[in-house]
């Protein structure tokens, strides 16, 4: 279990003189976000796979979801604390077939893995901290411009993502709807709704009541003095929601811990799975990046300032694939339809029959590839 006490540094964020493993950056850009802060010198980190070919039409765009980062696929290593996040759709004869698609992978405006955030270093030469701004999924889609404009990517061939992915790819197609021209939407809604915002609540409220925070000032703190019990507590509680209880009860039951006794101060089989999950995530990722994300999914709404969600959504041009999964309690798939019946150009939402609960988009490969490879041919 994590604890104040743990040896891990302040924050599992990337950090200058890291290294950088397959990132490259865009050059540095000034950025006015929806708040009305100015962030004079945004970058953002970005991998590739593939070439843009002669007519530049075949640049695939894939948005990670809240603890995602640009590191698609490929192994973990120096640089890349974890394994590629959708390893199975980009490869050889995999959906996603660098022989054939340019596939663009940024990290978040805001994230912690290389972009422009929480954790880097501000003009001043203090990091941000809490004087980064609360961003929303249209400031995303702004600094993702600048990169496409840096690649020359004037047409997207599909932007797709899932969960705060998708929330980003609508925005995409919402707002720039003459520049995407397929769009894959994997287990997100087309506004954050009062449930969702109340899941986020508690996480966030973990993270600024751990005396670790420092009010979001907390980057020059020790080893095993950062914010990283309320940022575990924070991963328990949204694991629960991208989980099915079903799974859970399947795997679990009410066993208690191998080698320990709940009545006697240890634990059930199903915490030492969340603590578990937790300890992993506070040593990868950045309690400031946390609580602006969610904060940016919860500010997700396709219709805010367009006339409602019907009217956000009808924006959209793109050749549409709405996916969802049947055991998701987190985005469910009356969320999915919502987004397939307002779409112009979408068929049904495809709902994925699993048992894993909303982290299905990223477990059922098979179902998934499928979907993309058929929207890419479409």
């Amino acid at each position: 279990m994590t604890t104040t006490l743990d040896p891990s540094p302040a924050t599992g964020a990337w950090r200058e003189g890291d290294p950088p493993g397959r990132r490259r950056w865009t050059a540095p850009f000034p950025l006015r976000v929806e708040s009305g802060a100015e962030l004079p010198d945004v970058r953002l980190a970005y991998e590739t796979w593939g070439e843009l070919d002669a007519d530049r039409s075949n640049a695939v765009l894939v948005l990670h979801a809240l603890t995602g980062d640009s590191h698609l696929t490929g192994p973990a290593g120096p640089g890349h604390p974890t394994p590629g996040w959708w390893d199975t759709l980009v490869g050889p004869g995999r959906p996603l077939d660098p022989q054939r698609w340019f596939v663009v992978a940024p990290n978040v405006l805001g994230g912690c893995q290389g972009s422009t955030g929480p954790s880097t270093t501000s003009p001043d030469g203090r990091p941000w901290g809490s004087r980064f701004p609360v961003l929303t999924p249209r400031d995303s889609v702004a600094a993702e411009t600048v990169l496409a404009d840096e690649l020359g990517v004037g047409e997207w061939a599909c932007v797709v993502g899932g969960s705060m992915g998708a929330m980003r790819a609508l925005e995409w197609a919402a707002t720039e709807p003459d520049r995407v021209r397929r769009l894959g939407l994997l287990a997100g809604p087309a506004a954050t709704s009062a449930d969702q915002i109340g899941w986020a609540a508690p996480q966030i409220a973990a993270i600024r009541a751990d005396p670790g925070w420092r009010g979001g000032d907390f980057y020059d703190a020790a080893p095993g003095e950062g914010p990283h019990l309320g940022l575990g507590i924070a991963r328990r509680i949204a694991h629960l929601s991208y989980r099915s209880g079903f799974e859970l009860a399947e795997r679990f039951g009410r066993d208690p811990q191998d080698g320990e006794d709940p009545w006697r101060g240890g634990r059930y089989a199903v915490e030492s799975y969340l603590d578990h999950h937790a300890a992993k995530l506070v040593r990868r990722f950045d309690a400031g990046s946390y609580v602006r994300l969610t904060e940016m999914m919860n500010a997700h709404d396709v219709g805010r300032g367009r006339g409602g969600v019907a009217a956000g959504l009808a924006r959209v041009r793109a050749t549409t694939m709405v996916g969802g999964v049947s055991s998701d309690r987190l985005y469910p798939p009356a969320q999915q339809a919502e987004l397939a019946d307002g779409i112009p150009g979408s068929g049904p939402a495809r709902i994925i029959e699993s048992p894993y609960g909303h982290d299905g988009f990223l477990i059922e490969a098979d179902a998934v590839g499928a979907m993309i490879a058929e929207l890419l041919e479409t």
